[in-house]
């Protein structure tokens, strides 16, 4: 309960861009343009593996639930973040705010997992290519993506439950343009020490473990290309990596720029920027990652087309 000059923080205040107000036509067309991009190619990866059979492989099939993922994530923020930039300020009860951080959350670490997972198919396919079909097949594929949504929920869903027993009361305030975890826990009137540390756990089960295993399959992949005799060959084998490995660049890249970049209170407000990093900047990557270096996309794309182009000649 609250004190009695206190009351119980029922609704959030999102602050948004307040300082770009000048610039919120742009601002507004810009974030929508770059989610329409964002939706179209991450929604045509999902399209293309599903129906197109030669991309019915394990690489490909965590790739469309890493697009799911990236679909899901900014779904959960820029919507709302749009109409932020409209009205220059943002209104969610406080359910709504916890719902929001969770459904981020989950969206967001999963794909630490799917894209440690597509390192170990990667892994398989060069160090062990000739049991990579038994040791990758379907049955294994579909435990692997449901293991990692699995967990992740799991995680999640606890740290949640810890959160909403915290007391919320007096400011409802948040200077960000989405409900994220440390400005949440700031509001809070209660002692959330074990709540933060719970999360620096959680951080290191869920991004550090992955990030390490990325490493240490990388560290097998490249030593096994070196051992490669022909120049032709280790290109080959680095192939069958760039992308994924540009994804891996990408995408942890961005979590240290965030997470890991010192700051004061002074920068606080520069973390809704940074923000923007990985609820927008990332999964914008990935679908042109992949649609640009990937030969078996190409080739779908162009065969789909041509399937329309014969469809509407005949009609």
């Amino acid at each position: 309960m609250c004190g009695i000059n206190q009351t119980q923080v029922t609704q959030i205040r999102l602050l948004g861009f307040r300082g770009l107000a000048k610039f919120k036509t742009l601002l507004f067309i810009v974030f929508l343009l770059t989610y329409l991009i964002i939706l179209g190619g991450n929604l045509l990866i999902i399209i293309l593996v599903t129906i197109v059979n030669h991309l019915k492989i394990p690489m490909f099939f965590f790739l469309k639930h890493l697009a799911i993922a990236d679909v899901l994530l900014t779904t959960s923020v820029v919507p709302i973040m749009l109409d932020i930039i409209v009205i220059e300020e943002g209104r969610l009860s406080f359910v709504g705010c916890i719902t929001q951080l969770y459904v981020f959350g989950i969206f967001g670490f999963v794909q630490c997992f799917l894209i440690a997972v597509m390192s170990y198919d990667r892994y398989l396919a060069v160090c062990k290519p000739l049991h990579y079909a038994s040791l990758m097949n379907p049955r294994v594929c579909l435990q692997l993506v449901l293991g990692s949504w699995f967990l992740v929920t799991l995680i999640t869903s606890y740290e949640i439950m810890v959160l909403v027993q915290l007391k919320f009361c007096g400011n409802n305030y948040i200077d960000n343009f989405f409900c994220d975890f440390g400005p949440i826990v700031e509001l809070s009137t209660s002692d959330t020490s074990s709540l933060m540390l719970q999360d620096f756990v959680n951080s290191i089960l869920m991004i550090f473990c992955p990030f390490t295993f990325i490493i240490i399959t990388y560290m097998y992949i490249f030593f096994i290309i070196l051992k490669i005799s022909s120049a032709h060959g280790q290109r080959k084998a680095l192939s069958t990596c760039s992308s994924h490995l540009a994804t891996v660049c990408v995408y942890y890249g961005t979590l240290i720029t965030v997470y890991m970049v010192p700051g004061d209170d002074s920068t606080v407000s520069i973390n809704k920027y940074r923000s923007l990093l990985y609820t927008v900047v990332t999964p914008l990557m990935n679908p042109i990652i992949y649609s640009l270096r990937n030969q078996e996309i190409k080739k779908a794309l162009l065969k789909c087309v041509i399937k329309l182009k014969k469809v509407s000649f005949k009609f």
